[in-house]
């Protein structure tokens, strides 16, 4: 799992400076946040994606995360409006939107 988490697109590259400076720079931890999800069986058979949306629950609360990867040439204002969309998926999983 440290191999494939967080996926460059979400972290960033080089990796460890990526990492440093988002450790410095958010005020929340990331945890299992894009990190991969999927399965695989005894022949090794198997399947795995970047979750970019989640979700942490405690008690009666709830901290949910969503993004994109952002990779060279990705437009920004593309990119808000796809996290936009994730989120509020979450949110109507969760009936509030």
């Amino acid at each position: 799992v440290e191999a494939l988490h967080p996926t460059p697109a979400v972290g960033g590259v080089p990796r460890q400076f990526a990492l440093d400076f988002l450790s410095e720079h958010e005020a929340l931890e990331r945890g299992w946040y894009a990190g991969p999800l999927g399965w695989y069986d005894a022949a090794g058979d198997g399947e795995f994606w970047v979750g970019l949306r989640s979700g942490v629950f405690s008690g009666n609360e709830a901290h949910l995360f969503a993004g994109a990867g952002i990779v060279r040439g990705s437009e920004t204002e593309s990119e808000f409006a796809e996290t936009e969309v994730k989120l509020t998926s979450l949110l109507r999983a969760l009936g509030i939107a």
